[in-house]
């Protein structure tokens, strides 16, 4: 195991001294148990095609994320189709965005 900082420390000796306590109630836990089994049940093989910029920027963020990319993109996808995901606003007219000519 490697060695832990000093929060992290501290986390532990409070979840082994029983003072932390979970934030969500019995309902919500059973509540989010059923979502993630929902979502974790993947039967279906789609193939797309994208953008090697769009390609590139979700490889990106689900690095951020912490995750591999084709999670976030069925993520993505199930928040959509279930309401769930909301439009943000267009970037502003000054905003720029990386674009790769399409080859014919």
């Amino acid at each position: 195991m490697s060695k832990l900082d000093p929060y992290e420390l501290e986390v532990l000796q409070a979840y082994e001294s029983g003072k932390l306590k979970p934030s969500a109630g019995k309902a919500e836990l059973q509540r989010l148990r059923a979502a993630a089994r929902a979502t974790a049940i993947k039967d279906k093989r789609v193939n797309i095609r994208l953008s090697s910029v769009d390609l590139q920027d979700i490889q990106a963020r689900a690095l951020e994320e912490g995750m591999p990319y084709q999670t976030l993109i069925a993520s993505v996808l199930h928040k959509y189709v279930t309401g769930r995901l909301s439009e943000s606003r267009p970037p502003a007219a000054g905003a720029k965005r990386r674009h790769t000519p399409r080859s014919s």
